[in-house]
């Protein structure tokens, strides 16, 4: 079982935190999270005085790090299903309007979320299912360029389908089926993109390989810069 300890290693103006992890693994590694969080893994039994030499040999690199990730603003908090509270579609935020009636349905007019309903205990259910069935009718037609760019090198998905999933944006299947968490419909029309193409690159490469990653940079060159943002604003 991993070893896990919270430390604070000194500098001249400032101090960092930072999460070391220990485990079995052969070489020392260290990630900055969307968060800012610094997470420092390490073979077990490594001399804290090396590790604390790597991380200030990594310092400007750690900085610029949680830099960029803090130009993305703050996360996105936990939405309340209520009147007065906002909401995302393909990135933009919407003013959720809820009132009584004699039928259970949602729109959207201008910068507002309208959501009429004969119990107000449904709103949450009422906007999930409309997320699900705007996702369908967004998706094909985003990935249907990402689909046709991929078949000029004959490949091609057994299916797109779409559905909610509540630990990951898309998967691939070994059949070659692409899965996309209805969710995604709330990101900025980027984000969508490049878990569309992350998930077609998996119909060459199953794994996350140096050619995974090589095929998902030459068709994506800013992958990562929407990977973040959308960890950051959907998390």
């Amino acid at each position: 079982m991993a070893e896990i300890t919270l430390h604070r290693l000194t500098f001249e103006t400032f101090t960092l935190e930072y999460t070391l992890v220990f485990s079995k693994r052969k070489t020392l590694g260290i990630t900055v999270k969307p968060d800012g969080k610094v997470i420092v893994k390490a073979p077990i039994n490594t001399d804290l005085a090396l590790i604390e030499e790597k991380i200030r040999k990594r310092i400007s690199w750690i900085l610029r790090q949680q830099n960029f990730f803090r130009s993305f603003g703050e996360a996105t908090p936990k939405r309340r299903f209520i009147s007065g509270e906002s909401h995302l579609y393909m990135g933009r935020q919407y003013i959720l309007r809820v009132s009584d009636g004699k039928k259970n349905e949602v729109k959207y007019k201008g910068r507002y979320f309208e959501v009429e309903c004969t119990d107000k205990k449904k709103v949450k259910t009422l906007m999930q299912d409309w997320y699900l069935a705007r996702a369908k009718i967004k998706f094909p037609e985003i990935a249907e360029p990402i689909i046709s760019y991929f078949e000029n090198m004959n490949i091609s998905p057994k299916g797109v389908y779409i559905k909610r999933m509540e630990n990951r944006w898309g998967s691939c299947t070994r059949s070659g089926k692409i899965i996309l968490n209805s969710e995604l419909i709330k990101a900025p029309r980027p984000c969508i993109e490049y878990v569309i193409t992350h998930e077609m690159c998996h119909l060459l490469h199953p794994n996350h390989t140096k050619e995974f990653f090589a095929l998902l940079s030459s068709i994506m060159p800013d992958w990562e810069k929407w990977k973040n943002k959308l960890e950051r604003v959907m998390r």
